[in-house]
């Protein structure tokens, strides 16, 4: 019993940290795709805003700031245009659903996802790698 429970337990954690990373991803991606729907719609340039030190983002339209768990490493790959200092960046979206384009990275242990955000569609990509 004991040993299976030593096995057991790893796993629940490393799950949970799956979990945590997933919900993440999807969060962030919806968030971005919301923004460009946004641009499209309100015929108005919108932005996804994300703070590596929070670990929060922003976007337009709402004004909520949202969190993710601070134990997942953010990267972000953006445009220098779309920078706001060395810990802020971020991506904009134009009224005719293009986008300054970029990547963000979630990673927890060995797990990562990977969103792409093309840049002449707008079209946000979530890969698990």
């Amino acid at each position: 019993m004991a040993l299976a429970s030593a096995v057991a337990i790893p796993n629940i954690g490393s799950g949970n940290q799956i979990a945590a990373l997933n919900a993440a991803a999807r969060e962030i991606a919806s968030a971005l795709r919301f923004a460009r729907g946004y641009a499209l719609t309100h015929r108005q340039e919108s932005r996804f805003l994300f703070d590596l030190d929070a670990n929060s983002y922003q976007v337009t339209g709402r004004d909520k700031t949202y969190y993710i768990s601070k134990e997942l490493a953010v990267t972000l790959d953006v445009a220098e245009s779309q920078l706001v200092s060395e810990r802020r960046g971020g991506v904009r979206f134009f009224p005719d659903g293009s986008a300054t384009g970029g990547r963000i990275t979630l990673e927890i242990a060995q797990a990562k996802r990977q969103l792409d955000i093309n840049w002449l569609t707008g079209q946000v990509d979530l890969d698990e790698l």
